[in-house]
């Protein structure tokens, strides 16, 4: 299991949270963003599932990302891959990112869950 997480509070509850669940092994954290993540990580690496939770100020951060992993960083993605994107329902991402297609859009109060796969 891979996590990318750039803002330092964040990673202090990351960490914090998975020492509580009693996980020390099994897992990479990566201080970094995902472009930096992806442009460093094993090229032979192959996620089955990636789950995307920017901050939801952070609009442009979910283009680049879906971008990216629906184009250059592609490879990093296995055949089967689902990429899930949490998001302000009033938020609409596009309906295709580079390889990455919409397969489902589930709504609930204020937030959107957008699943994309290649």
């Amino acid at each position: 299991m891979e996590f990318v997480e750039r803002a330092p509070t964040a990673l202090k509850v990351l960490r914090a949270n998975l020492a509580r669940l009693g996980l020390a092994t099994g897992f990479r954290i990566h201080a970094a963003s995902v472009k930096t993540t992806l442009q460093r990580i094993n090229p032979l690496a192959k996620f089955d599932l990636v789950f995307l939770d920017p901050p939801y100020d952070a609009a442009a951060e979910y283009s680049s990302t879906l971008g990216l992993l629906g184009g250059s960083a592609a490879g990093s993605l296995a055949p089967d891959a689902l990429v899930i994107a949490e998001h302000r329902k009033k938020e609409r991402l596009e309906n295709r990112f580079g390889k990455l297609e919409r397969t489902r859009l589930l709504e609930q109060g204020d937030a959107a869950l957008s699943f994309y796969a290649n």
